[in-house]
């Protein structure tokens, strides 16, 4: 089906339809502010657990043969082991079981804030706690809030997504500056280098500054030295 066809069959689908009372409308808006208060509040209490942690990203799509999922699985490992800090992620497939795994093999505090999705998304079996969202928004505020650090593995769109977001968080003073690790220079730096050329360089749209938020780090001794040195949350 063309574009133009599935948008003329929508709008007789539209008109058709009847319009959404006020009644209606405040229902829904009802709905769906008390599941988020409610999504908040198992966030926020799981979280509260655990005063020093560290959020991994990355992609779903990732199997265990895959070398960034080995390099997530060994940082998670020793985030736990050696440093004793929960690991957080969103709790499903790829660099998310990855991580969770390496904690959990290490006996140490694996989370999952996992989404509802049609597919992909599914709690991996390597949580020791988690809480299932149905909203992006609701389920980013919690994996961000008050990491000591984000670790972000190569990966898709909602990878970019989340990774621009906090960027913008510290780069606006939401948050608190915070170290921002990425993961695998060949996959990060022609990303990085796009940003600088276009964004800096040639339009000014962000401060010399602000390219500074993130960095390139491989080594894995140099990003456990990162997240032991970076300041943590009052207990």
């Amino acid at each position: 089906m063309s574009i133009k066809n599935w948008f003329l069959g929508h709008i007789k689908r539209k008109a058709e339809e009847e319009p959404v009372t006020i009644a209606e409308l405040k229902k829904i808006v009802e709905k769906r502010m008390s599941i988020t208060n409610d999504e908040f509040q198992k966030g926020y209490e799981l979280i509260e657990k655990y005063p020093r942690s560290v959020s991994i990203l990355g992609s779903a799509r990732f199997n265990e043969d895959n070398k960034y999922y080995q390099a997530a699985r060994s940082l998670g490992y020793r985030i736990a082991k050696e440093l004793k800090y929960a690991v957080v992620t969103g709790g499903g497939p790829g660099i998310m079981e990855a991580a969770n795994r390496g904690a959990y093999e290490a006996r140490g505090k694996s989370l999952g804030f996992t989404i509802k999705l049609p597919k992909e998304q599914k709690v991996n079996k390597y949580v020791t706690e988690f809480v299932e969202f149905e909203y992006f928004f609701s389920r980013k505020t919690i994996l961000f809030f008050s990491a000591e650090c984000y670790v972000y593995f190569p990966g898709g769109f909602g990878t970019l997504d989340e990774l621009l977001e906090i960027v913008t968080l510290i780069q606006t003073k939401k948050i608190p500056r915070t170290p921002v690790i990425l993961v695998g220079r060949e996959f990060w730096q022609p990303f990085i280098d796009l940003m600088k050329t276009k964004l800096l360089d040639e339009n000014e749209t962000i401060s010399p500054d602000d390219i500074n938020i993130y960095q390139i780090v491989d080594s894995e001794d140099e990003i456990l030295k990162i997240i032991k040195n970076a300041p943590f949350r009052q207990e």
